[in-house]
């Protein structure tokens, strides 16, 4: 039957032959899709803080109208001693809090404290100031390509480091996209407050030293069940601890967002 094809015709049926076995062969399972925020914000905030819900309530309006900035919530612990204890905090964002005041030297540490890029500190509550410091924050120097199959996270990290700094570390953040908490005690005993972006894990992938290099850790070891949303943070550290961050990249693992 072939031979009685017109030329034409042969042509269109092996393209077509052809990009079905591609098709049969590609790869399963595997998420691609991915934005590259050109800003970070960490808001470190606690549910016995009565001055956090408007910051919170910031944090939001940044996450639902802003896709370039990545806007993150790390509750803290150390209030949890006035009779609440908050559900969602970790020590880990505690210490990452204090070891970001020790790096700049100001000892600042409260709450509710945004962290734009790793750097600069501000009230979290102060709009018109948060907005001034977001703008005037530095572009960030890597990009990142983050993937995610059946079995491994690879984040492929591209570009260059500051000057002056010798590595950065990958961080992989898994986020729980909303957290609603009714407060039996303390300063905000009787509300219902809303948490968006809410960070569940804070871990190392790898050190950076600049250019092309790829890094896998098992998805099994990184606990993605119910989750949203993860990212990924390039970070400069050294010695004095976290530094500013240089790169991002967060995904809705689920549908590929």
């Amino acid at each position: 039957m072939v031979g009685i094809f017109s030329r034409k015709a042969r042509s269109a049926f092996w393209s077509s032959m052809f990009a079905a076995a591609i098709l049969l062969v590609a790869p399963t399972g595997v998420t691609e899709a991915n934005t590259q925020p050109k800003k970070v914000v960490e808001l470190f905030t606690s549910q016995g803080c009565s001055s956090c819900p408007p910051a919170d309530r910031l944090a939001e309006r940044l996450v639902e109208e802003d896709p370039d900035v990545l806007t993150v919530l790390m509750p803290v612990d150390y209030w949890d001693y006035l009779g609440w204890k908050d559900t969602l905090a970790s020590p880990v964002y505690s210490q990452r809090q204090r070891a970001y005041a020790a790096r700049r030297g100001d000892r600042s540490v409260y709450t509710p404290q945004m962290v734009i890029n790793g750097e600069e500190h501000v009230v979290g509550s102060r709009e018109g100031e948060v907005r001034s410091a977001l703008a005037r924050s530095e572009p960030f120097t890597a990009t990142v390509d983050l993937k995610i199959s059946d079995m491994v996270v690879q984040a492929k990290v591209d570009g260059a480091l500051p000057r002056g700094a010798k590595m950065a570390t990958v961080y992989f953040l898994r986020i729980e996209d909303e957290a609603t908490v009714d407060i039996g005690k303390g300063e905000n005993a009787g509300r219902q407050i809303k948490y968006v972006n809410v960070v569940r894990n804070l871990q190392p992938m790898g050190m950076w030293s600049g250019g092309s290099e790829t890094f896998r850790m098992p998805k099994s070891k990184l606990m993605l069940k119910g989750d949203a949303r993860c990212a990924i943070l390039i970070q400069v550290e050294d010695e004095d601890g976290p530094g500013i961050i240089i790169g991002a990249a967060v995904m809705d693992w689920r549908s590929g967002l």
